[in-house]
């Protein structure tokens, strides 16, 4: 064969990229090679609606969609073609079959759940899981007849105990928020094959740099991609991935529901996808000697980080994740006042309840994310605990250094 002879793809599909690595993925996969008008980079299709040429076309159109073929959008809630450059993205750095991008994270952990159940049917939820997560699985899911059971992320025993006749899916995620429990998703993947159960992860806080449920088995995975998918704090996404025939219930579903991201965040996302590689790792070099650096500290009670050898679920991340992410959870010995003065010492990070972009973030849950459920407890843990994204400008260049860009100084509180 010669080179003239080699076929080449107009667009660069998760299979023609098998065997590239996480960065060639995120830049390349589905790309269109030959781009209107030249273009280098694909174009954002700012439009709502697409136009036929005539009748004729209008009735091919219909006729093949019949037939499950697509042969253009035709309407801007049914699909995009930003946006459906990025979904083929996003499923070749997952290494699954489909995605489909909403306007939220939320948007889609619902939107896949309204998917998948109907009323009489049960679900089973790990704990420590995203607060909003919960409150739509535990209460709005109880107005229309499904009901949950929650059970602790490590204990499988109470897992398989807890499934029903009706169980219809197991919702997880890893790390989780805000303790960055990480689930042994091997284990999950077999109990819910042996009982014939649905899975459905949420890994915003790994990325598919660090971890890609597929590999295991999981069905479904979702993410937040206005976090580190997005990467600069811009845009609000988010991303089904997994097997052909659920996305395409779900993006049935994203249609008559009405969650579709816009082509403008769309191209946003897919800008930030280029660089997730090299911005998470870095993130995991950060996180890592911070993390490291607060656990040495007189001042700190306690760190949660899946890298460091004292959190519990250590060995099970060692095992299945390439990184360990960039957030770093800790407690300050202190009251909830004086961790609230502590924030307010901070250099760099900024105090908002958010993580994954180009700045450092800082956030006491017990005053932001969580307090309309922390408010009542007085639990120390609670009241001193700090969640701090990382980024470049915190990789620490001395563990000794006396101005440190986490805040903590040789002052003991």
């Amino acid at each position: 064969m010669t080179l003239s002879q080699i076929d080449i793809p107009d667009v660069v599909t998760s299979t023609s990229l098998s065997l590239c690595g996480h960065s060639t993925r995120a830049v390349h996969a589905g790309a269109n090679r030959k781009k209107p008008y030249h273009a280098l980079i694909e174009p954002i299709v700012q439009t709502a609606t697409y136009a036929f040429d005539d009748l004729a076309d209008i009735q091919e159109f219909i006729a093949a969609k019949e037939q499950g073929i697509t042969t253009h959008n035709d309407y801007g809630r049914y699909g995009n073609p930003t946006v459906q450059a990025v979904e083929s993205r996003i499923a070749a750095l997952e290494k699954a079959d489909s995605a489909v991008l909403l306007s939220s994270g939320m948007a889609a952990i619902t939107t896949s759940l309204l998917t998948l159940l109907k009323s009489g049917a049960h679900i089973i939820i790990t704990d420590d899981c995203y607060k909003r997560t919960r409150e739509f699985v535990g209460d709005f899911f109880k107005r229309y007849g499904v009901s949950c059971t929650v059970v602790p992320i490590d204990n499988f025993e109470a897992m398989e105990a807890a499934l029903r006749p009706k169980t219809r899916v197991i919702v997880s995620e890893t790390p989780t928020n805000p303790y960055l429990r990480v689930l042994d998703v091997d284990r999950l993947v077999r109990l819910a094959e042996k009982h014939g159960v649905l899975t459905l992860l949420d890994t915003t806080f790994a990325t598919p740099i660090n971890l890609r449920p597929v590999e295991y088995g999981v069905d479904l995975i979702v993410h937040s991609g206005t976090k580190y998918l997005g990467g600069h704090h811009d845009l609000l996404a988010g991303a089904v991935v997994g097997r052909q025939d659920l996305i395409k219930q779900i993006r049935e579903h994203v249609g008559m529901l009405g969650g579709v991201v816009s082509p403008q965040n769309a191209f946003l996302l897919g800008r930030g996808l280029k660089t997730l590689g090299l911005r998470v790792r870095h993130q995991n070099e950060s996180a890592l000697q911070i993390a490291c650096f607060l656990e040495s500290h007189p001042s700190i009670e306690r760190v949660w980080y899946p890298g460091l050898p004292s959190h519990p679920d250590h060995n099970v991340a060692m095992r299945q994740m390439e990184g360990f992410g960039g957030v770093v959870s800790f407690t300050v010995r202190g009251t909830l006042g004086e961790t609230a003065a502590f924030i307010d010492r901070l250099r760099i990070p900024y105090i908002t309840p958010s993580l994954g972009g180009t700045e450092s973030l800082i956030n006491q849950p017990s005053l932001m994310s969580y307090y309309s459920v922390l408010k009542n407890l007085c639990k120390h843990t609670h009241s001193s605990l700090l969640f701090c994204s990382c980024f470049f400008e915190v990789c620490l260049r001395s563990r000794r250094s006396s101005v440190l860009s986490t805040g903590v100084t040789s002052r003991r509180t």
